[in-house]
């Protein structure tokens, strides 16, 4: 370094400012810290570097103290906001509703009532399932129900009716026209009284809570005051009266006895066939196979539809007549209570 020579020895020129303020920031910087400190000799720079910053970027401190971050462009957006744009939320100003609306306010409830296309489809569908369920469950009722109480009614009529006629001595003729009632059929253990009519159409006669007798080609059976013959019969198992909804409790031994206008024939129950194709006509032959029954004789068989509820198979009853008692001579023990 150069020096000023005083005479005896050279004094050392003064350094400069800059290299005094950088020697005394090497000796005060505390290298264990690393929060802001302030360092001996540059309080005027960090006032300086406290204040405003051009327009090139940097930081700024408004007069309240707040810093705004970037540069001009930041802190005019910034100075906008705050005096044009409220800070806190303003609550909404519920609308009197003494006020009628206006067109807008109307349209924009219309649409907002109005339901998606989303909606109406699951609204549909679910209008459909109950329309559907409702019907399901009307149509149970009438079958399971209604047709009883009709078939009931109409069978109770036909059984008043013969024996009216029966009282006042109108004979009936020997062939009887398909629909037409001739006899009335008692199966005393399952409390069972049912008119018998000629034919086993559905609509004229087991619909109506009757029981058909096989009287027409290519199933015509015998008559009960034949000599020898087999007299079968049929009815419902389920709905439209079900007159034979229990003929399955038959036993061999019970009775079931067909009134006539003349005559009670009684019947003894001898065998049954739970299950057999509707296609076997066969055991309405004289002489069943399966019946037990080795010869000709005065047979009774009852059909049916099985298991309940279906018309997939057909079980069969098979009786033999045991008495033949005159109306005069009064009823047979079997209807005796």
């Amino acid at each position: 370094m150069p020096r000023i020579a005083d005479g005896s020895r050279t004094a050392p020129l003064p350094r400069i400012a800059g290299e005094a303020s950088a020697s005394a920031s090497s000796v005060a910087v505390d290298d264990e810290t690393m929060a802001l400190r302030v360092v001996p000799g540059r309080r005027a720079e960090a006032g300086r570097a406290s204040g405003p910053v051009g327009a090139s970027g940097g930081t700024s401190t408004s007069a309240a103290g707040t810093v705004t971050p970037g540069g001009r462009a930041a802190r005019r957006k910034a100075a906008k906001r705050r005096g044009g744009r409220r800070t806190t939320a303003v609550p909404p100003v519920e609308r009197d509703p003494q006020r009628p609306l206006t067109r807008v306010e109307a349209r924009r409830q219309a649409r907002l009532r109005k339901p998606g296309p989303a909606t109406l489809a699951s609204r549909a569908v679910g209008e459909l399932f109950i329309t559907t369920g409702v019907l399901m469950l009307l149509f149970v009722t009438y079958q399971l129900w209604w047709t009883n109480v009709r078939a009931h009614a109409q069978a109770g009529s036909a059984t008043h009716r013969l024996q009216d006629d029966w009282a006042s001595g109108r004979r009936s003729p020997g062939v009887f026209e398909p629909g037409q009632g001739f006899a009335i059929l008692h199966i005393p253990k399952l409390d069972v009284v049912a008119p018998i009519a000629e034919g086993i159409s559905n609509k004229r006669v087991l619909d109506k809570g009757m029981v058909g007798h096989y009287g027409e080609a290519p199933l015509k059976t015998a008559m009960p005051q034949d000599k020898t013959g087999n007299f079968g019969l049929a009815a419902h198992r389920n709905t439209h009266g079900e007159p034979f909804r229990y003929i399955n409790r038959l036993t061999p031994g019970d009775a079931v006895v067909v009134e006539t206008q003349d005559t009670y024939f009684v019947y003894e129950v001898s065998s049954s066939l739970p299950v057999t194709s509707p296609s076997n006509i066969s055991v309405l032959d004289p002489v069943p196979p399966g019946s037990g029954f080795t010869r000709p004789g005065r047979y009774l068989t009852l059909t049916t539809c099985t298991p309940e509820f279906t018309s997939k198979y057909r079980l069969i009853v098979w009786g033999k007549m045991v008495q033949e008692r005159p109306r005069g001579k009064g009823k047979p023990d079997a209807l005796i209570e």
